[in-house]
């Protein structure tokens, strides 16, 4: 059995819209605004944010079509430098990153879907918020494990809401301009402080990530129509949307609230609905829990994918490659995902320490992109049906070391050292499972009833 190409260009566009439209957009604007101290600074951070994370993905792109297969970096970086970097990634990844990805988002749209019941003042319970997410999550597992087609049929509709949401601020902003309310453009440039580079990294490290989300699609290559085609088209789509909108909802936010008042707002899109909207701010709420729970969906309907590839290839438990008989889905791989985020949910707190594991996916931004380079020059002449000019590649290299570097040298902190040794833990299980190859033949009965309680078969390429 193999996964069908059942994603085209349009569901494409929507699954990379659907990951980067969710709380970003509603949280991280001040954080920009503060580190680049004038709103013309802040703008030209946004715009060059969209350009980088658009020169990402069309790197992605070459080594995707170049490699079509699933699994987003994995395949990439095994390609390249061999087993041992790829399984860091996939540990890391199907781990921690991605389940508490989903975590963070089921949690977030919980806050948002119960803000109109219980208000700003009057927060929800911490049960009923955390009863609310496992809800989400649950409902996400269900509809990733169900079908493809449903999986894409929800994103496109979700992509549509998060646009419309959006849409609503840039009119509403629009409308306060048009009004005369100008006041925080009068002099664009002005600012408290000059900032520096360690200002300006941080700056574009809170814009990019209202971006993450640029690479999805090539997790899901084996699952897209006409890749060497799509996968370009789906890109250049979504970034020129995303990129437009993110500038347009920076400038609406000013339209009501001057940049000091944005730097202190706790959420910007709740103090843009209560003085534009008013008594209808919570159609605010509803659209931001719109917004993150289809970026919830895009997460995990992707990141099943890293895991399944990793079983193929024999990284990981070979359970995690096969495919429900009946939907031919990687159900095993999605439920992993999905009892690894019910089991994050459950702590209080625990966002602060998978803040440090962030600078971890641009270490591996960095070895794909690097990959490229290293295709260009080891096989020159191997099929690309596409091919981005070779100074992309290496923006994004040194963007994404730069990112990586400069929090470890400004403000060194133990936490960067636990998330560094956690990745590397992986190797505990490398050396002995993938290396030396040695069966743990406790676990046999074990598969045999999850293959037959999940109704699961092998899959092949």
């Amino acid at each position: 059995m193999q996964m069908k190409r059942r994603v085209g260009w349009l569901s494409g566009s929507s699954l990379i819209i659907s990951t980067m439209i969710g709380s970003g957009i509603f949280i991280s604007p001040q954080q920009v605004l503060k580190y680049s101290g004038s709103f013309a600074i802040s703008v030209i951070i946004w715009a060059c944010a969209g350009v980088l994370a658009t020169f990402g993905a069309m790197s992605y792109s070459e080594v995707g079509t170049m490699i079509p297969k699933s699994g987003g970096e994995f395949p990439i970086l095994l390609e390249a430098f061999g087993g041992f970097p790829a399984f860091l990634f996939a540990w890391t990844s199907c781990v921690v990153l991605k389940p508490s990805a989903l975590a963070i988002q089921s949690l977030t749209f919980a806050k948002y879907a119960l803000a109109p019941f219980f208000g700003v003042s009057c927060p929800a319970p911490d049960l009923v918020l955390k009863l609310t997410a496992l809800c989400a999550i649950f409902l996400i597992i269900y509809v990733n494990c169900t079908s493809v087609k449903l999986s894409t049929g929800f994103l496109n509709v979700f992509s549509v809401g998060k646009i419309i949401s959006l849409i609503i601020i840039i009119v509403g902003g629009m409308t306060m301009i048009a009004r005369g309310n100008t006041s925080s453009f009068d002099n664009p440039w002005a600012s408290d402080f000059t900032p520096g580079p360690k200002e300006i990294v941080f700056a574009f490290y809170q814009g990019l990530w209202a971006f993450d989300g640029w690479n999805q699609l090539n997790y899901i290559v084996e699952e897209l129509k006409n890749p060497e085609k799509n996968l370009p088209r789906s890109i250049a789509m979504s970034m020129a949307v995303v990129t437009f909108l993110y500038i347009l909802t920076n400038i609406s936010y000013l339209s009501v609230m001057t940049p000091e008042e944005m730097i202190n707002s706790n959420a910007v899109g709740f103090t843009f609905g209560e003085r534009v909207l008013g008594s209808m701010n919570w159609i605010i709420s509803v659209f931001v829990s719109w917004s993150v729970l289809g970026s919830s969906l895009g997460s995990c309907f992707t990141a099943g994918r890293i895991s399944f590839v990793a079983a193929r290839e024999e990284q990981f438990p070979q359970i995690l490659s096969m495919l429900n008989v009946e939907h031919l889905t990687p159900a095993p791989a999605v439920l992993l995902n999905g009892v690894l985020a019910t089991l994050m949910v459950i702590p209080n707190d625990f966002d602060t320490l998978v803040g440090y594991f962030s600078f971890s996916m641009w270490i591996f931004h960095f070895g794909t992109c690097s990959a490229l380079l290293y295709f260009r020059y080891e096989r020159p002449d191997a099929h690309r049906p596409i091919k981005v000019p070779i100074l992309i590649p290496i923006i994004v290299c040194l963007a994404a070391l730069c990112l990586v570097v400069l929090p470890l040298v400004d403000a060194p902190q133990i936490e960067y050292l636990y998330a560094a040794l956690f990745i590397f833990s992986g190797t505990i299980f490398y050396i002995p499972l993938i290396k030396y190859k040695y069966h743990l033949s406790c676990f046999d009965s074990a598969y045999i009833f999850l293959q037959k309680l999940l109704r699961i078969a092998p899959s092949q390429e």
